[in-house]
């Protein structure tokens, strides 16, 4: 429990750092860029900044590249668990009753212990081959982790692909209503008279146009960087599952082993 409340307070600092970010970054655009790119990338001259369709869609980016931080920082610790020594390394060293109860109660105790890929993995095994003393039955409770454990890397991205669909739905509200402002200008019998009325309508336009420009152009940055992230805590998980493999099943012997069930606490 205490894990989860620092994991959310880990998630809600993030999520402030971003859009503290992300106003800085406004900020900065809205004071040194030249006027044309103001437009484009702020709609510096309407009449209701800084609450554009352009500064929310740069607040969802910063928000998503904060995912993306947090979801890097998960993918470097799952990596970092092969490092720690778990299993005997070895080579022809077999895993008795005895050495598996040891290395159980290690991985139990470590920090990583109860949410980590790896030391999930390892302990889920040795319960079940210490029930069963089957080592088919070891490797289907690690295959059905893998397959578990991949899911759950797919439902972490959930907020991740919201936010690659909401940007460019927020740029095509943005051109919607930069048409829309457009027609109500061309559509006032005043305005029409003006002598820069066809300036002021296609600006208006043009702005609308570029508003889904730059959703879409963050949109791909957003899903290029998702992919490389997601292909990272992938291929922690395959290693994970090698290193498992490798080291904890392989060496496991066929002779049955005394259940020991009573002993064992369930994982949740």
């Amino acid at each position: 429990m205490q894990s989860n409340n620092l994991g959310w307070v880990r998630h809600l600092f993030v999520f402030m750092i971003a859009i503290a970010a992300a106003i800085v970054l406004i900020g900065i655009m809205r004071f040194t860029f030249p006027p044309v790119l103001q437009e484009i990338l702020l709609d510096a001259d309407a009449s209701f900044w800084p609450f554009t369709v352009q500064n929310i869609m740069w607040v969802a980016l910063f928000i998503g590249f904060g995912e993306l931080y947090l979801r890097w920082s998960a993918a470097s610790e799952e990596q970092s668990q092969l490092r720690r020594g778990y299993l005997p390394t070895t080579e022809g060293q077999r895993l008795d009753g005895e050495l598996l109860v040891k290395i159980r109660d290690g991985v139990a105790h470590r920090r990583f212990g109860r949410h980590a890929f790896l030391p999930r993995m390892i302990t889920r095994t040795i319960d079940q081959y210490r029930m069963s003393g089957r080592t088919d039955q070891a490797i289907s409770v690690l295959n059905s982790s893998l397959e578990l454990y991949m899911h759950e890397i797919d439902l972490r991205y959930s907020t991740l692909r919201y936010l690659t669909w909401l940007i460019p739905s927020l740029g095509f509200i943005g051109t919607v209503m930069g048409i829309m402002f457009a027609l109500q200008y061309a559509g006032v019998p005043a305005n029409a008279e003006a002598e820069d009325f066809l300036y002021q309508v296609t600006s208006r336009l043009g702005v609308a146009f570029t508003t889904t420009l730059v959703a879409l152009v963050m949109s791909a940055v957003l899903v290029l960087m998702q992919s490389l992230v997601q292909s990272k805590e992938e291929r922690a998980l395959n290693e994970a599952g090698q290193y498992c493999l490798d080291n904890l099943i392989l060496r496991l012997g066929e002779a049955a082993m005394p259940s020991h069930a009573n002993a064992i606490t369930a994982e949740a």
